[in-house]
């Protein structure tokens, strides 16, 4: 236990606005000791290649006992701080989502993402309704003595055709309750626009998580705008199965 309170105040150390962590995002073991390898300083899973790589879609079609025993063969496998990407922590209900997280945090992990979509519907979850959740999960891990990296992911900016100033209100509002209910981090993916990255690192006291995708501006650009965390989602999986479908022809033809 001491080892793993360890790991979540190392997590949430590496969190500094300006000089971002930079997670190149696993979804196994393997994938995880690889990135380890190659000089990281903490490892985060992708909700969409975990499932992905074990045959499932996203949206928590992925059971909840096989994330936790994939969580357990990463943090196993790696002496790094270890975060993982839970959905919506598969409940609407905060003592059920605190009790899911648990099964988490009993495999040893310092860090989850939860997030404010409704998974399986559509929209987000009200502001109310997802502190609750969060304020649940906080509750759990300090029961528990772990001062879980809780990241708070919002999807507002993910709203079709929603301009980003539009929903910059509602994104700095909700990172405001969110960090009242204990969350640990903000973590804002479809958020491309530098200006209105900087606006939301300054406005908020949580440590901002920005996720590259294409469009996304360059690390020392997001670095600059006060940045603390930066995420590759899904395409580290995606240019893993890439080369794999290459090699897979060149050995075929």
């Amino acid at each position: 236990m001491q080892e793993q309170r360890q790991a979540a105040l190392q997590l949430a150390a590496l969190h500094v606005k300006g000089r971002p962590l930079a997670l190149y995002n696993a979804w196994d073991a393997g994938s995880a000791k690889a990135v380890a390898a190659a000089g990281a300083r903490a490892v985060g899973t992708s909700s969409w290649a975990l499932a992905a790589a074990h045959g499932f879609d996203d949206g928590e079609e992925i059971p909840l006992a096989l994330v936790a025993q994939i969580a357990g063969r990463i943090v196993r496998s790696v002496a790094l701080p270890v975060t993982v990407d839970i959905e919506g922590a598969y409940s609407s209900d905060p003592d059920t989502a605190a009790a899911n997280v648990a099964l988490l945090l009993a495999q040893g992990v310092a860090g989850i993402n939860v997030e404010d979509r409704v998974v399986a519907g559509a929209g987000l979850h009200d502001i109310d309704s997802q502190c609750a959740r969060i304020a649940a999960i906080r509750a759990m891990a300090e029961s528990r003595g772990v001062p879980l990296f809780i990241n708070a992911r919002t999807d507002v900016f993910f709203t079709p055709s929603a301009a980003p100033r539009a929903v910059l209100g509602e994104a700095m509002a909700r990172a405001e309750a969110y960090a009242r209910a204990g969350a640990s981090g903000l973590f804002v993916p479809g958020l491309l626009d530098i200006e209105v990255i900087g606006e939301l690192a300054a406005a908020t006291a949580l440590p901002l998580n920005v996720m590259m995708m294409p469009g996304a501006p360059s690390v020392e650009r997001v670095a600059a705008a006060g940045v603390a965390r930066i995420s590759h989602g899904p395409a580290p999986y995606l240019a893993a199965m890439a080369a794999v479908e290459a090699g897979a022809r060149a050995a075929l033809a």
